[in-house]
């Protein structure tokens, strides 16, 4: 039975794809070959209406030369959906049944992959500056875009977005004036330099690096969700490789 039209375009659209990715993976080494298909695509063809591209062909040739395409494709790309203290029943979970378990670790790990802009690493910080254990901790924070990272590092957030912050906090069993973890600057809410102590963010990108030291808890949250089955297994192993015995996922 011959092919109709549309099993034909939706072939042909979904090569397309498969080569846009290579060649980003190729060129820059950001492979996104084994992200959810569905996902992957709205988000490139989001960007292609935006920059008013006619097909993805054209974008990956684009995307080969152009000097700023790319970041604006990996913008669209990865995940950046956060906030601080997102879920507040996952943070108080963290803070009444967790936490207390690890009081006698001399050195405390703990690993946000896949962090984006960091609000979720400073709560973190807040809950262990709560629970008496930020000098025996480290908090790595990673993502694989440099840009996200870059707000990460500076921690100012808007200040529009500390209401639902507050709330959030207080929901995840906050007592302590929320005020007193920021102030006000340059137009947005910085983080306390106290809280960034501990703190290291850096590029770490889960499709292809190794694992990332021993580990008492590892948060990935919000990111496998993007990605097949074949990934989220490579994933998966990467956190088992990178927990120590006994450790949290």
């Amino acid at each position: 039975m011959k092919p109709t039209v549309t099993a034909d375009k939706a072939a042909i659209e979904q090569l397309e794809f498969e080569l846009l990715f290579t060649a980003l993976q190729r060129r820059y080494g950001w492979d996104f070959r084994h992200y959810a298909y569905d996902s992957a695509r709205r988000r490139v063809l989001h960007r292609l209406k935006i920059e008013k591209i006619a097909s993805i062909g054209a974008l990956q040739h684009l995307a080969l030369y152009d000097q700023q395409l790319p970041d604006r494709l990996i913008t669209d790309l990865s995940i950046n959906v956060t906030e601080m203290f997102r879920d507040p029943p996952f943070f108080l979970c963290l803070r009444e049944t967790i936490l207390p378990l690890l009081h006698d670790e001399e050195h405390l790990k703990i690993w946000h992959a896949g962090c984006a802009s960091g609000e979720e690493v400073y709560s973190m910080a807040i809950l262990l500056a709560e629970s008496d254990l930020a000098q025996q901790s480290q908090i790595y924070g990673t993502d694989f875009n440099p840009t996200v990272l870059e707000r990460a590092r500076n921690g100012i957030f808007s200040l529009e977005a500390m209401q639902q912050h507050v709330k959030n906090y207080h929901a995840s069993g906050g007592r302590n004036d929320f005020s007193d973890y920021y102030h006000a600057r340059y137009d947005g809410a910085a983080m306390d330099n106290r809280l960034k102590h501990h703190l290291i963010f850096s590029r770490h990108d889960l499709t292809s690096d190794a694992a990332f030291g021993e580990m008492q808890i590892i948060i990935c949250r919000n990111v496998l969700i993007y990605f097949d089955q074949t990934l989220k297994e490579r994933v998966l192993q990467l956190f088992l490789d990178s927990l120590t015995p006994g450790g949290f996922l």
